[in-house]
This record gives structure tokens, sequence and C-alpha cells, in this order.
């Protein structure tokens, strides 16, 4: 069924438009890595990681983003999103994966030292009438492929209890209005495999803007028992 599909509706890079894949190898080249900020002020930090002065006891603990929202990057989001073309989560994912074998980001250093042990990735939820509406959730989808590939926990652990207006176009005290108390532990999905509380936690995302949502859904996690939490997203 695969085969005649891609017969009748190939593939094409979301960058070229060049039959056979959806990112050739042209365009991943094309992906800018933005430098890596801390998650709190914005301002350069290595690895990503909260400057110590920074620190808040339900505050992020590093933020790594795969590339600038630019193309190609920014169109692969918007057909993921917008367009419906699930399978881009499984391209994504392996272009993320293939940049921290090669470049060992510190938040990857620290899985490798825990073993992978006590880490879970978590999905940024959508509300459910949104995710009705849409048909599924793309930072789901997105987390569920990188799970299987890196060998850790999957947990949807966070619900959205709210209905909120979409975050684009709003300015950045009124992101944070707007998301704020958003979200809860679902408690049938507290922590996987029937652990204890969520030890460290890497919370997937698309797109990092004014960090707002990321950081409602950290605030929450934390309250819940979480030791450390990396916002990894896919843009910046």
């Amino acid at each position: 069924m695969n085969l005649v599909l891609d017969l009748l509706f190939p593939k094409k890079c979301v960058g070229c438009r060049q039959e056979g894949s959806f990112f050739c190898q042209d365009c991943i080249s094309n992906i800018t890595q933005t430098d890596l900020v801390c998650p709190k002020c914005e301002k350069l930090a290595v690895g990503g990681q909260t400057h110590p002065i920074c620190r808040r006891k339900f505050g992020l603990d590093g933020l790594w983003s795969l590339g600038i929202y630019q193309n190609p990057l920014r169109e692969a989001i918007k057909q993921l999103k917008y367009q419906r073309v699930k399978e881009l989560s499984e391209s994504l994912s392996d272009i993320l994966i293939e940049y921290w074998a090669r470049y060992q980001p510190f938040v990857f250093d620290q899985m490798k030292k825990d073993g992978g042990e006590g880490w879970v990735l978590i999905p940024v939820p959508l509300h459910w009438f949104r995710q009705n509406d849409r048909g599924f959730n793309q930072s789901s989808l997105f987390g569920q492929s990188l799970s299987k590939k890196l060998g850790l926990d999957y947990c949807e652990a966070l619900k959205r209890i709210r209905f909120t207006k979409p975050q684009v176009g709003l300015l950045g005290k009124d992101r944070h209005q707007n998301i704020r108390s958003a979200f809860e532990i679902d408690a049938s999905l507290r922590a996987p495999k029937g652990r204890g509380n969520l030890v460290n936690v890497l919370l997937i995302d698309d797109v990092w803007t004014t960090g707002s949502t990321l950081r409602e859904c950290c605030y929450v996690l934390k309250r819940a028992g979480a030791k450390r939490v990396w916002a990894i997203t896919l843009a910046h």
C-alpha cells in the first residue's frame, strides 16, 4: 500500500520540491542552528542551560532547538500542523537524532550519563477541541517518534484544561496571561510504567517563540515532582 501511495503521491522535499523524500541532503544542511540561549533571559548560554542566576525552583533547566524558524524547517512544521503531513514527524525526529549523535549537545550528555534512566518525553498538549479539529497533536507525533528512536519512555502526562486563544499574534505579556493555569497533570498518566513521580523530562513542542507555553508546562511538571525539565523544540 505504501509503495502504491508513493507512486501516486511521491514525497517531495519541503525545501526544494525535489522528489524522493521530505528532506533532501542539501535542504537538511540548510537548517540553520540558532545560538543556544537561556530559557529564562534568552541570552547566550553554554549548551542552552539556564544561567545559575536565572534558575527558579519551578523553572526550565534548559532549552534546545533544532534550528531557526525559517525555511525549510518552517515549511516542514507548517505542513505537519496545517496540511496534516504526519509522516514529517518521522523525518524531523531522524534529523534531530542525527544532529545529536554528531554534535553531542549538553542535554544529550546528561541523558547518556544517566543511561536514559529516569528520563521521559512529554509533549505539550492541545486542548481536546483543537486536537479533535486537527485530528492529532503534532508535538505528540514528534515525541512518540523521538522516544522510540532514543529508547526513552513517552508519557502524555499533561492535559490542557482550558481552551486558549492561539498564541500567534499575541505579545509576550498577553501570551503569559493567555496560557496561565491552562495545564494540569493527568492523574491517570502521572508517571510512566508505574513509577513514582516524574524525574527528568524532555518537554516537546514544535516552536519556541516567547516560551510562555513551555514555561507554564514546566511549572506544572515541577510542582508534580519533576526534578529536571528541558524544553526541546524543532524551531526557535
